[in-house]
Order: structure tokens, then C-alpha cells, then sequence
């Protein structure tokens, strides 16, 4: 059980950190501009490095931001449906499924593209739909789900790599979306990730409870009067539109959705409704602090989001398939 003082600890101290990431992340690059400076260009009078910096860096730290806490909250959501402590959209093959429907929206219905998210939820739905019907067996066990989902995940993204290599002028228009680079992002797509994902979360913190009582066994669950099967697809179909938003704007973010919810039981405990408004703000952290690093490590290069997150998930992951090697071994 983990105390009230720490809970709020936790939240103060990654709020601040998560405030000074995003100051470093504007002086991130050739064109710096100071605090005060900032402020006087965005709220007192018209300064030129500050507008280049508020159109072309802002848009890109916000949509990292908020790419991050749906991912982090679908993972959170996740793992509380399946009852899977090493479920993950990425892993289990729901990123693959939303950006094979991005990349298609993205390159032949341009027209759509403000109706991008809520299309590549019907791809993210049909992977996990694939990933649960394929896995169940009288019940649902952690090695099955992560078995299918690697192989649904592969498929999906078989199909994304020989779509891409179709044609050159379709790869370099969906080549940012596919590798899941966060550059050159505008307002309307913080416009459009924002509108998504504020509905994504209200559904989740609604969920919180229900997430709480598929803790539980389903025998006990259901003699509290819950419906397990019903409130398991509920929870997975918030989860998967969390996903599916951001995958639909950023890309496939792996890994991200294993780690956040892990680090935040430890900092905050268990009970979801907690966790879950914890991990909007680790989550959004942690993409922005990936972004960043992908953005100075190897500068004037950058490296993407996805591959920092992939560099320090995949040892993560490793460690938690090691730590439940007891469940595994059944």
C-alpha cells in the first residue's frame, strides 16, 4: 500500500520534471530563445525566433505529450483487461493493426486525414480482436497472447513495409508515420491527437473501477455483480482507441506502454484511478524524453522516438518476461 504522501510526491515531482523536459525541449536545436524572452514573445510582443520556435517546436512537443499519456493509459487499460502484466499495444500487435490503416488513410484519402485516428481504431480493433480469438482457450494466458500478438503484430507490419515499398512518392509521404518520427508536426495535428485522446482518457478514468474489479478472479468478480466478459471488451476498446490515436499521428510506439504502467504501481500503487491519471503524466514524460534525445544524441541527425523506446524496452521487456517466469513455465 503505498502512502498518500508519496502519491502526491510522485505527481509534484514528475509534473516539474516534465516541465523543465519541455523548456529544454524548445532550446532543443540551432535556434535558442530564453524564459523571459519566451514569454515576452508569446504573451507580450511579436518576436520572430519565438514564432519560428511556437510553430515548429511546439507542435511537436505537444503531440509528443499527449502521444505519450494515451499509449501509457492504454497499456495501464491493457494489462487490466487481459489480466497480462506484459501486455503492451505495441507487443500484442495493435500499433501494427492502427498504422497499416494510418499509412493507407495518410497516403490515398488525404482528404480524411482529421478522421485518421478514429479509422485506425478499427485497424487497431481487428488485431486485438485476432489476438483475443486466437488466444483463448477456455482462458487467457500470458505466453498465448504474447505468442499471437508477436505473430499478429508481424503480419500487420509485413503488409505496412510491402505497401511503403510500393512506390516512392508514397514511402516519403507516409515515411515520418511509419517510422514513428515526431518532426515537422503541426497545430492540426495537435488539434486532432488533443480531441481524440481528451475523449480516450475521460473513458478511461470512467473505467477505473472496472478496471479495479477485473483485478480480481472472474468467480469473485462476478458474484460482485460485475459482467467480466462485457467490462474485458469495454476496458480493451478504450485501450485500443488510445492507442490507435496515437499510432494514427505519431507512429508505433513500442514498449512505452509496458513501461509507464510498471514504474507507476511502484510510485503510486495499484488502485486505477490513480494509475491511470499517474501514467498521463509519465507517459507524456517519458515520449517527450525519448523525442528529445532522439533529437540531440546524434545531432544534426535525428534518431526516432521508436528507437529510443525500442533500445530501453527491449532489455525492460526482458526482465519482466524473466521476472514471471513462473507464470510462463505453466
Amino acid at each position: 500500500m503505498v502512502s498518500t504522501p508519496r502519491k502526491v510526491a510522485a505527481f509534484i515531482i514528475t509534473l516539474l520534471a516534465l516541465f523543465a523536459l519541455a523548456l529544454i525541449a524548445v532550446n532543443t536545436g540551432s535556434l535558442q530563445v530564453t524564459p523571459d524572452q519566451l514569454f515576452r514573445g508569446l504573451f507580450v510582443a511579436f518576436d520572430e525566433d519565438v514564432s519560428v520556435v511556437y510553430d515548429l517546436r511546439f507542435p511537436r512537443i505537444i503531440v509528443a505529450m499527449v502521444g505519450g499519456a494515451a499509449m501509457a493509459v492504454s497499456g495501464v487499460l491493457l494489462q487490466a483487461a487481459i489480466r497480462n502484466p506484459l501486455a503492451d499495444p505495441g507487443i500484442i500487435g495493435i500499433n501494427a493493426g492502427a498504422s497499416l490503416v494510418a499509412v493507407v488513410v495518410t497516403a490515398f484519402f488525404p482528404a480524411l486525414l482529421f478522421f485518421t485516428p478514429a479509422l485506425a481504431f478499427a485497424g487497431g480493433m481487428l488485431a486485438f480482436l485476432i489476438v483475443y480469438s486466437l488466444s483463448w482457450r477456455g482462458g487467457l494466458s500470458p505466453l498465448r497472447v504474447i505468442l499471437v500478438g508477436v505473430a499478429v503484430g508481424t503480419m500487420f507490419s509485413g503488409l505496412i513495409a510491402a505497401f511503403s515499398s510500393t512506390g516512392g512518392a508514397i514511402s516519403s509521404t507516409v515515411a515520418s508515420l511509419v517510422d514513428a518520427n515526431i518532426t515537422m508536426k503541426t497545430w492540426a495535428d495537435v488539434q486532432t491527437i488533443s480531441l481524440y485522446t481528451a475523449v480516450g482518457l475521460i473513458l478511461a478514468l470512467l473505467a477505473a473501477r472496472r478496471c479495479d474489479m477485473l483485478a480480481l478472479e472472474d468467480k469473485t468478480a462476478r458474484s460482485l455483480g460485475v459482467e467480466v466478459n462485457a467490462s474485458r471488451m469495454g476496458v480493451s476498446a478504450v485501450a485500443v482507441l488510445l492507442a490507435s490515436i496515437s499510432t494514427a499521428i505519431i507512429g508505433p510506439i513500442s514498449f512505452l506502454g509496458l513501461i509507464v504502467p510498471h514504474i507507476a504501481r511502484i510510485l503510486v500503487g495499484t488502485s486505477h484511478r490513480t494509475l491511470i491519471a499517474y501514467s498521463i503524466v509519465l507517459g507524456a514524460l517519458f515520449l517527450l524524453a525519448a523525442d528529445t534525445i532522439g533529437r540531440t544524441v546524434a545531432a544534426p541527425y535525428e534518431i526516432s522516438a521508436a528507437v529510443i523506446m525500442s533500445i530501453v524496452g527491449g532489455p525492460v521487456f526482458i526482465l519482466l518476461l524473466r521476472k514471471a517466469r513462473a507464470t510462463y513455465g505453466e
